[in-house]
């Protein structure tokens, strides 16, 4: 069976940076990658470089910026007033956190710390990098109704019964 929408997929892979730094490894967690391929589940370039492929399949992916995290924008370097900070007493540069963003939720990275204002970064910490994946495919089947209804994989465990469906 062959990756194509409505099918889903669980996969092992690791991720490095241009300069081959580890990023991630699914090996390592003991924890395989698993999705919904056509419900952007994962990246758009990842998933078009899986389109196709089927269980034992191992490949390297190489995804330019503009097909992973998107190109850094500099109009997303701000600053911000350390009042936004509520309840946080040491602030450091490198540090992260989560805020609400107008497309939901985005990580902020610390850039400077000053006296009453913040230099935060609200891009995505890998954006204007190229990312390799190394990739080995270990199933691929039918979603669910339930899955479909959902639009991402479920645990074995749950039923149709259990889980609202948009279909009907």
């Amino acid at each position: 069976m062959r990756i194509s929408p409505q099918h889903v997929v669980r996969l092992h892979y690791t991720l490095r940076d241009p300069q081959g730094q580890l990023l991630d490894d699914s090996r390592r967690r003991e924890e395989p990658l698993e999705y919904l391929h056509g419900h952007d589940n994962i990246l758009p370039g990842l998933e078009a470089a899986l389109a196709g492929r089927a269980a034992g399949d191992a490949c390297a992916i190489h995804l330019a910026p503009e097909n992973a995290y998107g190109p850094h924008l500099p109009e997303r370097v701000q600053r911000v007033s350390r009042t936004a900070f509520p309840g946080v007493e040491q602030l450091s540069p490198g540090m992260r956190f989560q805020a609400q963003g107008p497309d939901g939720p985005r990580t902020v990275t610390l850039l400077e710390v000053g006296d009453a204002q913040v230099k935060v970064d609200t891009n995505h910490p890998l954006a204007g990098q190229s990312l390799d994946y190394q990739v080995e495919i270990l199933e691929v089947r039918p979603a669910t109704r339930a899955e479909l209804a959902k639009g991402h994989p479920l645990a074995a465990d749950v039923t149709a019964a259990e889980v609202e469906d948009r279909k009907a």
